[in-house]
């Protein structure tokens, strides 16, 4: 039996993914949880086969998760179930040691048989996303993306700066570095770029 912790936090998906595993005859979800801190405390109380979860959650995301448990030297192996087809995600996702990588309008026998693949320790990848995924190489460092992240969501400098433990002159270069890096405009452009291009 392959067994399941699966992190989504859209109420009615997570159950109706739960429904859906639940007819495969070699797949039991043994945990659901609605954001990524509740994901990772149900991964650490069942040492599930396999974490399915969404990228964009509160708290954690799933790639924060899959870099926690790669840190951990984790034996749980992560797939990613999301409705971004965006090849900065996947990349990101296959540094973090994803070994699935998903949409969700997949059809649900499309997932099992994946699932199936990387407990199998085999990759399970979306063959579009894999093309595009090598297009284009993510100019970021992760503190840019860190204080980018932040400027767009609308943090002050001054708040920025006290989050992550640096002067507020260190955070305007870094906004500075990363709207030169995308080619825009002001830090707001600049989040849009790289969101959109999944590099956030």
């Amino acid at each position: 039996m392959i067994r399941l912790v699966l992190a989504e936090d859209q109420g009615m998906v997570r159950g109706a993914l739960a429904a859906l595993l639940g007819l495969e005859p070699d797949l039991e979800v043994v945990a659901e949880a609605g954001d990524g801190d509740a994901a990772w405390q149900a991964v650490q109380a069942h040492r599930p086969d396999l974490l399915v979860t969404d990228i964009e959650m509160p708290g954690m995301t799933g790639l924060d998760l899959a870099i926690k448990l790669q840190a951990a030297q984790s034996t749980t192996r992560v797939v990613i179930l999301t409705t971004f087809a965006r090849a900065g995600y996947l990349r990101r996702a296959l540094d973090a040691g994803v070994r699935g990588y998903l949409l969700k309008d997949a059809p649900s026998a499309q997932l099992a048989r994946a699932l199936r693949e990387v407990n199998a320790g085999g990759r399970a990848i979306d063959p579009q996303l894999a093309v595009a995924a090598w297009g284009e190489d993510d100019p970021l460092t992760e503190r840019e993306r860190q204080v980018l992240r932040l400027a767009g969501e609308g943090v002050k400098t001054a708040d920025i700066a006290e989050r992550l433990h640096l002067g507020q002159g260190t955070v305007r270069n870094y906004l500075s570095e990363a709207i030169g890096k995308l080619g825009a405009e002001n830090r707001i452009e600049a989040y849009r770029v790289a969101r959109a291009k999944g590099w956030l």
